[in-house]
């Protein structure tokens, strides 16, 4: 998560009842009537057909989202402890994640982010179906910062939107709208991925951008900007299943940012970075008051796997599917 000095506020077939459409069996048989025997009258109703019940969303494998940490861990163990903007350790990231998604069967495009600070990939992954014109876009920065290995911040956000993707993948549901997934360079200098995807025209199809950063806090939080629109609320509803009332964002800033500044609708999850932790919010949530949500937030200690919740990532993670069922998979 990008730190910045300013401050941003932050679902009948009216079956007719069918009458019902009673076919009347009388039968009159006129040898039988004459010996005195009467055939009784028998309805047989014909059932109203069901209606059509949305698909359920899959259970996010946890351990499939952590085998990704494990792997980004790794990626930034063997360059030099970090993924950030403009090292191997993001291109080795930008290639795993482009990887997965091609064998699953995703139209994957490499784009350069001509405004970063390095010429990094941003990763854009289209899964075939929906209508594009009412396309819901999701995703999450890719790199992290200098100072280690950018786990939580943002390994999280990019594993859980990618399993998310994979497991779309397999279930591979009747779509109503368009999905695109969207993986970001260079967050961490000022948003410049996401920017430039917009500033050149990628948001022009996008009815909603969905933005994942930092889903995995130790002392976790949960922040869901946009939970009160259309797009943020089953995200909220399905935290709320589960015991976890969200609350808006107090933290500034992510690429959900950069879409809203072109007019697209957005929302934004996340547990929390370096704010402190309430009393109320402890009781809510559990949790240390009084401590950071992230203590590790942009800092050496940002590792797998010692700064993750998976509790919370997996509940985080089935919010993420819960949404795209919710949103873009046909009833």
């Amino acid at each position: 998560m990008l730190q910045l000095p300013t401050h941003a506020p932050w679902a009948r077939l009216d079956g007719k009842a069918m009458h019902p459409k009673a076919r009347y069996i009388t039968a009159s048989i006129a040898g039988l009537l004459l010996a005195g025997t009467t055939l009784s009258t028998q309805a047989v109703a014909t059932p109203a057909p069901a209606t059509p019940q949305p698909q359920a969303a899959p259970d996010i494998n946890i351990d499939a989202v952590t085998a990704h940490l494990e792997e980004f861990q790794s990626i930034a163990d063997a360059n030099g402890g970090n993924r950030s903007a403009g090292t191997a350790g993001y291109a080795a990231s930008a290639d795993y994640v482009a990887h997965a998604l091609t064998e699953a069967g995703y139209e994957v495009e490499r784009q350069e982010c001509g405004s970063c600070t390095s010429p990094d990939d941003n990763i854009i992954a289209d899964w075939p179906g929906g209508d594009e014109s009412t396309t819901i876009m999701l995703g999450a920065h890719l790199d992290g910062v200098a100072s280690g290995a950018g786990i939580n911040d943002n390994a999280t956000g990019s594993a859980a939107t990618l399993e998310v993707a994979l497991a779309l993948a397999s279930e591979d549901p009747d779509m109503a709208k368009h999905v695109r997934f969207g993986w970001w360079a260079d967050e961490e200098s000022g948003l410049n991925g996401s920017a430039d995807y917009v500033d050149n025209g990628g948001a022009e199809d996008v009815e909603a951008y969905l933005n994942f950063d930092m889903i995995g806090s130790t002392n976790a939080g949960y922040f869901v900007e946009g939970h009160d629109n259309e797009y943020g609320a089953p995200i909220a509803e399905y935290l709320e299943s589960v015991s976890l009332p969200t609350e808006p964002m107090q933290e500034c800033c992510s690429d959900d940012r950069s879409f809203a500044d072109a007019g697209v609708e957005t929302v934004f999850l996340s547990t929390g970075a370096h704010a402190i932790k309430s009393e109320e919010q402890a009781e809510k949530w559990g949790g240390e008051a009084g401590e950071a949500y992230d203590p590790c937030y942009h800092s050496e200690c940002d590792s797998f796997p010692d700064n993750v919740d998976t509790e919370a990532l997996n509940h985080t993670s089935d919010s993420i599917a819960y949404a795209v069922w919710a949103l873009a998979v046909s009833a």
